[in-house]
């Protein structure tokens, strides 16, 4: 009789817990409505003025209701029911900014008073944000805002450099939770306002089956050839990782294909995962969509999103070549045979069932190049154009039902929860650099420890971005370093676009960087194989992306500055750089390479590689690594051919 008990406690707690689950997944739905209406502006459409604060505070209130309904205080226990405290912090975080949001100006009139019901309003939500980032992200950002906090209230106990000024307890809650300079800042509108936008897109195509076109369409393309499987999932991972915005979800959306078709050619478990946690990390860099902190890097250098999409076209195929050159060379090492040709699909059929999703992709370029609208905007554009191809087209039998459109709502604003939270974060640290004089110090410091050199200053933010990185996301990394380390890079006169790419492209690679790594322990994951190993190995192979930010800071001709000449010039010697460096470090080229060989094949690499407007002597090192690269190409090429034909 008790176990009878127990079952029916067990139903109904069950059945609560699911009904908990709808009504948090239908405010994550209310939150990309919101994101989506935004971008269509039909809130001016309907007659309703408001200003960015108050939307917002209302959207952050929705996002804090819907978080505390899902996330357990706890990450390992499982969410069977909601207590009651819960409730009591979702109503608080739903009703105060609300609250919020429809009085706002009310209270902007009265903020120089501090009044006692605002500076409340701004701790409380102060108070959930933090708990909230600690749920949805871990306990690392929690203590690292709470420092920041701390600052705010204790910095100018601090003796020396760092010593920040002494704000009021109550003008720094009501600074840091209501004011535009701080929690209602840029992080939070791009994430809000831009990036939910990109995400429900990518959640739609994939559904509609465009993601298993772009994985068909390039096992038809690059299949056939040597390496083909590797091959496939760069080529995969760059089309699909350019919507999905996310390195992790890229390698889980793509590598059950391409994983398991790298093992069967050969590869080694840690090899294939490896190659496919560097492919998909690098989407993020793929134009013309990239990933979520592109926008953030727009916002904050004030320049159209068609710029920095201009400015990453070069890196990216930088980036991508070099894979495909190691790919290739790993390939013809090992001896690695062919995809099988029963595997690869015939390009015509493939073309013929999927061009439709290639319809979207044209749009956002059309609309964004040529008409010049806003990028959020644009991103509804190509869901216009994505709904009907999904619902009447399809392809190959796999079409998009209509309640897949609505369902996607509320799994996008719950995945973009955690996302909401770190740019809250951003936004109070930022709020405390500006108050306290905290960032001023900061950069000083910086530069002073760098002794002004720009190449040290390189190396430590690249450092420190891969440290932050350690577990967060490409966004909450670059937000961390356009706060504590970019104004110091341009104090020391670091041009502010390469800057911000430099930021953006370390906060990416901290994907595949040890000890945490997220998207090679995912692949690691699909290949049942060792995540540390798999780690260290997406470093080798992906080493050229450790040095083309580099490259662009010292030259940047690479990011589309300068004369069509040198762009050219630049981006060749680069691209010839990074194949000779590939080859020596691989260990092959027309046969295996002895140590010698390799040694000088890396020597003729890094003379090309090296920007000859950036380094002294830089036409001479270019000329004499180009001239040592052609000799031992030649060398290579003859022996190949004499041993071809004793074997003949």
């Amino acid at each position: 009789m008790a176990d009878i008990r127990d079952d029916e406690a067990v139903r109904v707690s069950s059945r609560a817990s699911w009904s908990v689950r709808g009504l948090g997944l239908v405010l994550c739905g209310v939150l990309t409505l919101g994101s989506v209406a935004e971008a269509l502006d039909l809130f001016r459409a309907a007659g309703i003025v408001l200003l960015n604060e108050q939307l917002l505070a209302a959207m952050l209130g929705v996002g804090l209701a819907a978080l505390y309904l899902l996330k357990p205080a706890r990450a390992a226990a499982a969410r069977l029911s909601v207590p009651w405290y819960d409730w009591i912090a979702a109503g608080l975080g739903l009703g105060t900014c609300l609250y919020v949001a429809w009085n706002y100006e009310s209270i902007l009139d009265r903020l120089y008073l501090r009044p006692p019901e605002t500076v409340a309003l701004g701790a409380i939500i102060l108070v959930l944000v933090v708990e909230g980032l600690r749920r949805t992200v871990g306990s690392f950002l929690f203590w690292f805002v709470l420092f920041f906090v701390a600052f705010g209230f204790f910095g100018y106990l601090i003796p020396g450099h760092f010593q920040g000024q002494q704000v009021a307890v109550d003008r720094l809650l009501i600074y840091l939770g209501l004011d535009s300079n701080g929690l209602l800042g840029i992080p939070l509108t791009v994430v809000f306002g831009i990036v939910i936008p990109f995400v429900y897109f990518g959640n739609l195509l994939e559904r509609s089956g465009g993601a298993q076109f772009f994985t068909d369409i390039s096992a038809a393309l690059m299949g056939r050839y040597r390496g083909g499987s590797a091959k496939i999932a760069i080529v995969a991972s760059s089309l699909f990782g350019a919507i999905s915005g996310s390195a992790v979800s890229n390698v889980v959306s793509t590598g059950v294909v391409t994983i398991p078709l790298m093992r069967k050619a050969g590869y080694p478990a840690h090899t294939a995962a490896a190659i496919e946690a560097v492919a998909s990390t690098g989407g993020q860099l793929m134009p013309p969509m990239m990933g979520a902190a592109a926008f953030l890097v727009a916002e904050f250098l004030e320049r159209p999103y068609t710029e920095v999409v201009l400015a990453a076209i070069i890196p990216a195929l930088l980036y991508y070549t070099s894979l495909f050159i190691q790919a290739d060379l790993i390939a013809a090492r090992d001896n690695l045979p062919r995809v099988d040709p029963s595997a690869i699909p015939k390009s015509v059929p493939v073309l013929k069932s999927g061009w439709p999703y290639v319809i979207p992709f044209a749009v956002i370029v059309i609309v964004l190049f040529g008409f010049n609208v806003r990028p959020q905007t644009a991103a509804m554009w190509a869901i216009g154009t994505l709904i009907p191809v999904g619902l009447f087209v399809g392809y190959r039998g796999q079409r998009m039902a209509v309640g897949v459109i609505v369902r996607m709502l509320g799994q996008t604003g719950a995945a973009m929860i955690q996302l909401l939270m770190v740019a809250s974060m951003a936004g109070i640290v930022i709020g405390v650099l500006n108050i306290t004089g905290l960032g001023f110090a900061l950069t000083q410091a910086i530069i002073t420890f760098a002794a002004g050199s720009k190449f040290l200053i390189l190396v430590l933010a690249a450092a420190i971005s891969i440290f932050l990185g350690m577990g967060m996301p490409t966004v909450g990394v670059y937000l961390l370093l356009a706060t504590l380390v970019i104004p110091s890079m341009v104090e020391a006169g670091i041009h502010p676009f390469a800057a911000h790419m430099f930021a953006f492209y370390f906060g990416i690679l901290s994907m595949i960087t040890p000890p945490v790594a997220a998207a090679a322990f995912a692949a690691a994951t699909l290949a049942e194989c060792n995540f540390m190993r798999t780690g260290w190995s997406a470093v080798t192979f992906g080493w050229p992306a450790y040095v083309v930010p580099f490259l662009f800071v010292l030259s940047p001709q690479l990011l589309m500055m300068g004369s069509t000449t040198m762009v050219l010039l630049i981006s060749l010697t680069a691209l010839a750089g990074v194949w000779l460096i590939s080859i020596g470090a691989v260990g092959h080229f027309a046969g295996r390479l002895g140590p010698g060989y390799r040694i000088l094949f890396v020597v003729a690499g890094i003379g090309v590689l090296l920007p000859a407007n950036a380094v002294p002597y830089g036409l001479w090192t270019d000329a004499a690594g180009a001239a040592l690269g052609i000799v031992l190409i030649l060398l290579r090429l003859g022996y190949g051919r004499r041993r071809a034909a004793a074997v003949r």
